[in-house]
C-alpha cells in the first residue's frame, strides 16, 4: 500500500492568483493513499524542501506529487531532496498546475477544479510508479564545433584552453565566417580583421583543435557523452598537407570569369583560389565547376606550377568518423534574398546593395580596393540612400517577422564612415525605429547624427527607380513632417533581414535538436539554459540561436564552451532510468521498434521459450541497450503488439492518467 504525500506551491501569484491552493490540497488529502497532504507558498526554496523532506521521514512516505510548475524548472530539486532522505527519486511526481493550468485560465474556480483534476493524476500515477536506478555511462572528451565563424572559433579556444580536444567543421574553404568581409565594427570602429585573424591563426596553431575545412556533418548518432559523427570532407584536388599557400597556382589559372563568393559577386576570381589572404588554413581549392582539367581533361597548368607538388585531379571526398561528448551549434546566419522585394529595384540596378556589399565595396581587401565607387560606372557616388528593415519586422509573409538586432548599428556604422571619408557625400536613412540596446550603441548612433551629419528620416523608402541617367529616384515618405520625399541618388544601400544558414535545418533533424518557426535553434530554457539546447549535450553559440551582434555571440559562445567543459570534466555520466523494455513474451520479432529508434539502442537476438509440452521454440525478440537508449518513446509508439514499454512512463500508468482525469 502506498503511502503517498501531496504538496501544493503557491508559486507566489503565479499560481496562487488562479488557483485555489489550499482547496487544491484539501482536495487531494481525501484521495486514496494519500496520508499527508500540505500548500505552502514557495515549494522549491529551501524552507519548502524541508517540508517535503520533513514529511518523508514523519510519514514514512513511499510516493510524493508535487502540484507546481513545470517539470523542466524543478523536477531535478525536488527529485534529490527526495534521494537525501532515501526516498527513490523516481517515487516523486510533478503536477504541472501552472504552464497546464494558472496561466491558461483567468477564471479561479474553473483553474482550481483542473489543478485538482491534474493533481489526481499524478497521484495515479504514482501508485503504479516503482523504484528506479540510473546507470552511468562514459564521457568522450573530445568536442566538436559546428562552425567556423567567430562563434565557433571562440568556443574552440575556450575548450581547447581547457585542455579538450576539439574539432572545428566549416562548410568554406577557410574558418573566419561572415567577420571575414567586414571592415569595422561598431562601436569601436575596431579593424574586423585585427581582432579576428589572430584567433584564426590560434586555432590553426593550438594543438587541441582540428579545423575540418571545406567539410560538413552528414549524420550523428549516439548520445549525450558518446556521439558519433560522419564528417564530409570534400574534395580540394588539392593536398593540404604539401601545399604552402604561396598562391602560384592561382595567379596562373587561366579561367579567371569565376563569381568570387567573397566579394559576393562583385569581382571574380581564378577558378583555382584561395579566398583571402589570411585564410585559415592557407590552402588553394579548386572549383570543380569551372576547372577545365577537371570538367574536360584540358589545361593543367596550376599543377606544373606548382613547386610542391600539391595539386591532385583525382582527389575524391572522404568521410571520416569521429566521436565526441559534446556538440556546439554555431553555423551562423546569412542575409535573406531580395526576390520578394522588387520595390527597391536591387535585381534592376547594379547600384543598389546589401549592406554586406557595401562593407565588401568599402574594405581595403575588397574588389574596389577600399575606395567607394559606383558597381554600374566606377565612379564615386554624391548621395547615398540607406533603407533599414528590409525583409525584418516584415508580417506580410515576404520577409521575416522579427527584428535582426545588428541593423541600425551597421547602417550607422556605415553612415558615419561614409561621412568621414567622402565629406561631399550626402546620406541619408530612412528607418521605422533605431534601436541600439547595447553597451555605448545609442552614444554611437548619436555621433553619427550630431558630428557627422547623417540626415535620419524616419518614414518608409516605397519605391527605388532606376533613371536613364543612372540616378535612383528613391519615393519616399517622412513620418515626421508628413511629406513625400524624391530624392535622386547614386547608391541605395538595403540593410537586409539575416536568417540562420540554410544547413541549420537538416543538422538540427540529424541532432534531434529543437528549431522555432524561423529556423533558429530554440534553447532549452530563455533565462536559465541559454546556451543548452534541449538535447543533452548539444550546445549553442552565436547567431544560430538568434540574430545577434559581435559581442554577444563571443560572450555566448564563451558560455557555451564552458558548459561543454562542465560535461568533459565528468569521467562517467548518469544515465536516464527510464528507458524502453521489451516484454518477450509479447514480442513478434517485426523489426518496427528498430527501425524507428533514433539512438540504435535495439537489437534483435534469437531466444529460446520453454512451451508447455516441454519442448523448446526459438523466437526472433527485441532486446534494449540500457546505456544507449535516451527513453524517447518513440518505440512504444511503433510497437504494433505492445510489448515495448517504457520505465517510468508505462502504458499502464499513462492509463491511469487517463482514468483519473476522466472520473
Amino acid at each position: 500500500m502506498q503511502r503517498i504525500g501531496v504538496f501544493v506551491c503557491h508559486c507566489g501569484t503565479n499560481i496562487a492568483g488562479t488557483v485555489d491552493v489550499h482547496a487544491v490540497a484539501e482536495a487531494l488529502k481525501m484521495e486514496p493513499g494519500v496520508v499527508f497532504s500540505i500548500d505552502y507558498q514557495y515549494m522549491c526554496s529551501e524552507a519548502g524542501q524541508n517540508i517535503v523532506k520533513d514529511a518523508i521521514k514523519e510519514h514514512k512516505l513511499t510516493g510524493v506529487v508535487i502540484c507546481s510548475c513545470s517539470p523542466r524548472m524543478h523536477e531535478g530539486t525536488f527529485r534529490k531532496a527526495a534521494a537525501s532522505v532515501g526516498l527513490n527519486p523516481y517515487m516523486v511526481e510533478i503536477a504541472n498546475i501552472r504552464e497546464q493550468c494558472s496561466w491558461i485560465h483567468k477564471d479561479k474556480q474553473t483553474g482550481t477544479e483542473k489543478a485538482i483534476i491534474l493533481g489526481k493524476a499524478a497521484i495515479a500515477k504514482v501508485h503504479l510508479n516503482a523504484p528506479l536506478t540510473a546507470g552511468t555511462s562514459p564521457v568522450t572528451k573530445r568536442a566538436l564545433v559546428i562552425g567556423g565563424g567567430i562563434a565557433g572559433i571562440q568556443t574552440a579556444l575556450d575548450i581547447a584552453d581547457a585542455g579538450f580536444e576539439v574539432d572545428i567543421v566549416e562548410k568554406n574553404p577557410t574558418i573566419g565566417g561572415k567577420m571575414t568581409q567586414i571592415d569595422k565594427t561598431f562601436p569601436t570602429l575596431d579593424c574586423a580583421a585585427c581582432i579576428l585573424t589572430p584567433k584564426m591563426v590560434d586555432c590553426a596553431q593550438n594543438d587541441k583543435i582540428k579545423i575540418y575545412s571545406y567539410s560538413e556533418v552528414t549524420d550523428v548518432k549516439g548520445f549525450v557523452g558518446n556521439f558519433t559523427v560522419t564528417i564530409k570532407k570534400k574534395a580540394r584536388y588539392v593536398d593540404e598537407t604539401k601545399c604552402t599557400g604561396c598562391g602560384d597556382c592561382t595567379e596562373k589559372c587561366p579561367m579567371k570569369k569565376v563569381p568570387n563568393e567573397f566579394n559576393l559577386g562583385l569581382d571574380t576570381r581564378r577558378a583555382i583560389y584561395i579566398p583571402f589572404a589570411q585564410a585559415v588554413p592557407k590552402v588553394a581549392t579548386i572549383d570543380p565547376d569551372y576547372c577545365n582539367m577537371i570538367k574536360n581533361g584540358k589545361c593543367g597548368l596550376c599543377a606544373r606550377v606548382c613547386g610542391a607538388g600539391a595539386i591532385d585531379y583525382k582527389q575524391q571526398d572522404q568521410l571520416i568518423e569521429e566521436k565526441y561528448g559534446a556538440i556546439v551549434i554555431a553555423t551562423g546566419f546569412n542575409p535573406i534574398k531580395l526576390d520578394n522585394f522588387d520595390e527597391f529595384a536591387y535585381s534592376q540596378s547594379p547600384d543598389v546593395v546589401t549592406s554586406l556589399e557595401f562593407e565588401r565595396l568599402t574594405n581595403a581587401a575588397g574588389p574596389t580596393a577600399g575606395t567607394l565607387l559606383r558597381p554600374s560606372d566606377g565612379k564615386h557616388p554624391h548621395t547615398i540612400v540607406f533603407v533599414q528593415c528590409v525583409g525584418s519586422r516584415d508580417t506580410s509573409g515576404c520577409g521575416k517577422p522579427y527584428c535582426s538586432k545588428i541593423c541600425c548599428m551597421y547602417t550607422a556604422k556605415h553612415a558615419m564612415l561614409t561621412r568621414e571619408k567622402y565629406p561631399d557625400t550626402d546620406v541619408y536613412v530612412f528607418y521605422i525605429d533605431v534601436r541600439t540596446p547595447g553597451k555605448n550603441f545609442d552614444e554611437f548612433y548619436r555621433r553619427a547624427v550630431e558630428q557627422y551629419g547623417v540626415h535620419y528620416i524616419k518614414g518608409m523608402v516605397g519605391k527605388v527607380a532606376p533613371q536613364a541617367d543612372g540616378t535612383l529616384k528613391v519615393q519616399a515618405s517622412d513620418l515626421i513632417s508628413n511629406e513625400q520625399l524624391h530624392i535622386d541618388a547614386d547608391m541605395v544601400v538595403l540593410a537586409t533581414a539575416i536568417e540562420p544558414d540554410k544547413s541549420a535545418r537538416s543538422l538540427g533533424t540529424m541532432l534531434t535538436a529543437s528549431m522555432d518557426t524561423n529556423d533558429f535553434f530554440t534553447e532549452a530554457h530563455p533565462k536559465l539554459r541559454p546556451v543548452e539546447s534541449p538535447t543533452a549535450g548539444v550546445f549553442l553559440s552565436g547567431a544560430c540561436q538568434g540574430p545577434k551582434d559581435i559581442p554577444e555571440t563571443v560572450a555566448q559562445a564563451g558560455a557555451a564552451a564552458s558548459k561543454v567543459i562542465g560535461l568533459l570534466v565528468k569521467d562517467q555520466l548518469t544515465g536516464n532510468p527510464c528507458v524502453a523494455q521489451s516484454n518477450e513474451l509479447m514480442c513478434n520479432g517485426c523489426s518496427a521498434c528498430e527501425k524507428v529508434c533514433p539512438y540504435g539502442a535495439i537489437t534483435y537476438m534469437d531466444k529460446e521459450f520453454k512451451m508447455p509440452d516441454r519442448t523448446v521454440a526459438i523466437r526472433r525478440v527485441a532486446s534494449v541497450n540500457e546505456a544507449v537508449c535516451q527513453g524517447c518513446g518513440a518505440c512504444t509508439v511503433a510497437c504494433p503488439s505492445g510489448a515495448m514499454d517504457l520505465k517510468g512512463f508505462s502504458n499502464s500508468q499513462i492509463m491511469a492518467e487517463v482514468d483519473a482525469i476522466c472520473k
